[in-house]
């Protein structure tokens, strides 16, 4: 078994702060402090050093974590070769998600599982991508599916492993009545001069809508904000703005609202990843979640 000091180290270096690791730990702060001044005196090397009030991690806890993802990975690679000689058993299997995804494909995969799968056990939560790396390094949960963003795993991120599932266009979300609803479809810098619904806490979404417009030719002048989908939809259906919507973004159907799939050369565009701890995707119920994810995922393509 791997030292669970290690993995306190790893998480610490995901989450930046004692206190934030010991959170995503569920451990005290003073818990994870002891732990790693225990694994700093057995290896014979400082692993943290202070920083004003902060602290930092040294060369050699970088040297550490290194081998410590190495060796996180032959674990789960263990664990899987292990699970081969359980066959039979029931196991669980955790998936987190944004919300798009959560009902569009987790939901669809999950039903799909308790079908095909009875004794396996599934949990599912709501999360933001941006929480994707803590939650599978602290084993909160097993399968995320994500919105890339700065703050998620790289592709070449060597403690995951992960898999494209969808990408999805985003429409044009219009009041009913507007000019752009009758067109049919509609190009990006056609709203130009409209007012903008923005998401700022909804990062993925928002530097999205930044993104693709500036690559449109403008910066939207956003003139209201909201997160949650049933807001920016009440809020356009009122004429109060314009927005971006993921097409598979459920909209409340007593909004007047109209749905405009955008052409040409800026159509924003999300991609949906899997991503799971490297190695665990052999162990048995995460293997069967993925390819469940996959066949949800092909159902709407």
């Amino acid at each position: 078994m791997i030292d669970h000091r290690l993995q306190t180290l790893r998480v610490l270096r995901e989450r930046g702060t004692v206190t934030a690791a010991a959170e995503a730990l569920h451990l005290t702060p003073s818990t994870v402090s002891q732990q790693l001044r225990q694994l700093s005196r057995e290896l014979g090397v400082d692993l943290l050093e202070a920083q004003g009030r902060r602290v930092r991690l040294t060369a050699a806890a970088h040297t550490v974590l290194r081998h410590a993802d190495v060796l996180s990975a032959q674990w789960e690679l263990a664990r899987a070769d292990l699970a081969g000689h359980r066959a039979g058993t029931a196991g669980h299997v955790r998936f987190c998600s944004v919300s798009s995804a959560l009902a569009a494909l987790v939901a669809p995969a999950a039903a799909l599982l308790r079908e095909e799968h009875p004794r396996l056990t599934v949990h599912m939560s709501e999360k933001e991508s941006d929480d994707t790396a803590h939650l599978l390094l602290a084993r909160h949960c097993d399968i995320a599916v994500v919105i890339p963003t700065g703050a998620t795993p790289a592709p070449d991120d060597a403690r995951f492993a992960q898999w494209p599932l969808l990408d999805e266009p985003q429409d044009l979300l219009v009041p009913a009545g507007h000019p752009l609803a009758a067109r049919g479809t509609a190009l990006l810098s056609d709203a130009a001069a409209e007012p903008w619904i923005g998401s700022p806490d909804r990062s993925d979404q928002h530097q999205l809508m930044l993104a693709s417009c500036a690559a449109a030719g403008y910066a939207p002048r956003i003139a209201h904000e909201a997160n949650e989908w049933f807001a920016v939809s009440a809020l356009v259906a009122r004429g109060f703005g314009v927005g971006l919507v993921p097409r598979l973004a459920p909209l409340p159907p007593e909004d007047q609202v109209v749905r405009v799939p955008l052409r040409g050369a800026v159509v924003p565009t999300r991609r949906i990843v899997a991503c799971v701890r490297r190695g665990s995707d052999g162990q048995r119920p995460i293997a069967r979640g993925l390819e469940a994810l996959r066949e949800a995922a092909r159902n709407r393509g």
